[in-house]
């Protein structure tokens, strides 16, 4: 499989089959986020995996009560301290750990396995729950494992309407 293949093949899963990720898997998607690049080079971000079925369970609540992240055998966690605002006036930590999680999640897709990226979370409760020390911010986290049933992936724009060549 090839990058373009793992992203055509992403799709969201919020149901997971009950089958543990092999911890050769994990080394691998963990890796993916290491080898990602930052801002600077500076290697702020911290990739945290979380397997622990009792820490599963107690995410559920720092999820906004998501019930279906307990499927989940895996949870991703980027968080990063420091923090710069580059030139262009976006902050280096947050795109450094948007970065880690999307080369992680293609990672996840070419060993057979889905993810889904979370919007609601509550980055202090996850940051007690997991022991992050004050100085990081938890900036997205994300379930990961095997789907419990074949899913799709929603639809996109065309490309006429979100590329553009030289100018707007």
């Amino acid at each position: 499989m090839n990058v373009i293949e793992a992203i055509e093949k992403r799709y969201s899963v919020r149901n997971y089959a009950d089958k543990e990720i092999e911890p050769e898997k994990i080394d691998k998607i963990m890796e993916a986020g290491r080898l990602a690049p930052t801002a600077s080079n500076q290697q702020l971000c911290k990739h945290i995996i979380v397997t622990d079925k009792e820490l599963i369970h107690r995410m559920v609540s720092a999820c906004e009560n998501q019930k279906w992240i307990e499927t989940a055998p895996a949870i991703l966690v980027e968080c990063a301290s420091g923090d710069r605002t580059m030139i262009c006036g976006q902050s280096a930590r947050s795109m450094d750990c948007a970065i880690a999680m999307s080369f992680m999640t293609l990672e996840a897709v070419e060993l057979g396995l889905q993810s889904c990226w979370l919007g609601w979370f509550s980055p202090d409760k996850v940051r007690a729950l997991l022991n992050i020390p004050d100085d990081y911010v938890v900036v997205a986290v994300s379930t990961i494992g095997y789907p419990a049933k074949e899913g799709y992936r929603s639809s996109k724009k065309s490309s006429e309407e979100v590329i553009v060549y030289n100018k707007m």
